[in-house]
């Protein structure tokens, strides 16, 4: 899944290169996965747009047209964008292809069918885009204002970290690896958690974002449809050794969620409250 680090790479990559295309031709090969809320033909809706601008917001990207309309891209698992020179034909799971005016084009592709993309002009309209919570890596979220947006959430540290109520931003993966650098047990629940716990949490979500960032921004380059996940230290590595102690990484498994994190360093039991 996309997250934050993914999401503000390709950002910046695309910020520079972006603004001023205009759209000359609009490919829908899979028409479940868009959803064009201005109605009428989405073809007729995009073709002369010329885009203006390029944003984030939590797990969502956000491309500006001109007359303020946007295409909201929420990836979900497994959705990813192109640049580049067209293609010859369209791959498989191939989801939209717009042809700009510059020679390139810019495709959506997601091979689970779970991500959707949206043209609107109120943002309020896309599913999930209201209600979120600061972004995950903004200065502004103090360790102060961090802990206390917690107290309004109950249950185990790790769910409320994807809650993207709570913060925005955050997914499995990058969830796994803050709880891991704060070694807190990832099924711990919140009341549980002490004061320098919940401070811990936070300063590692602020190195791990950061980090992952500049790591992606180095390795990525124009190749922002391929997910890079290899540094990560315990998400995606069960049975390999934790980075820190070398003990097994631990795989647990909840409705096909998985989630990695080291028994040695992160000690704690599951109970069911």
């Amino acid at each position: 899944m996309p997250e934050l680090p993914d999401l503000e790479v390709i950002r910046e990559f695309l910020a520079p290169r972006l603004p001023g295309a205009t759209i000359t031709a609009v490919k829908v090969i899979r028409p479940l996965v868009v959803r064009n809320l201005l109605g009428g033909d989405l073809e007729a809706c995009l073709t002369g747009r010329r885009f203006s601008s390029v944003a984030r917001r939590g797990k969502f990207l956000l491309l500006g047209l001109e007359g303020d309309v946007r295409v909201a891209i929420n990836p979900m698992l497994a959705g990813r964008l192109r640049w580049g020179a067209p293609l010859p034909r369209a791959r498989t799971r191939d989801v939209l292809a717009l042809e700009l005016s510059d020679g390139f084009e810019l495709r959506y592709h997601d091979a689970e069918d779970m991500g959707k993309v949206y043209l609107t002009t109120d943002l309020e309209q896309v599913p999930g885009f209201a209600g979120q919570g600061p972004e995950a890596n903004d200065p502004a979220l103090t360790s102060a204002i961090f802990a206390e947006r917690l107290k309004r959430h109950h249950g185990e540290i790790k769910g409320i970290l994807t809650n993207q109520s709570f913060i925005a931003g955050v997914g499995n993966a990058y969830a796994d690896e803050i709880l891991w650098s704060a070694r807190v047990y990832p099924f711990r629940w919140r009341r549980d958690l002490s004061g320098d716990e919940v401070a811990g949490v936070h300063q590692a979500m602020q190195s791990v974002l950061a980090d992952a960032i500049t790591i992606l921004r180095e390795r990525v380059g124009s190749a922002i449809d391929v997910k890079v996940r290899d540094f990560l230290a315990v998400h995606g590595k069960p049975g390999q050794p934790c980075p820190r102690c070398g003990s097994p990484v631990s795989e647990v498994k909840r409705q096909r969620i998985a989630t990695h994190f080291c028994r040695a360093c992160q000690p704690g039991l599951m109970v069911d409250r």
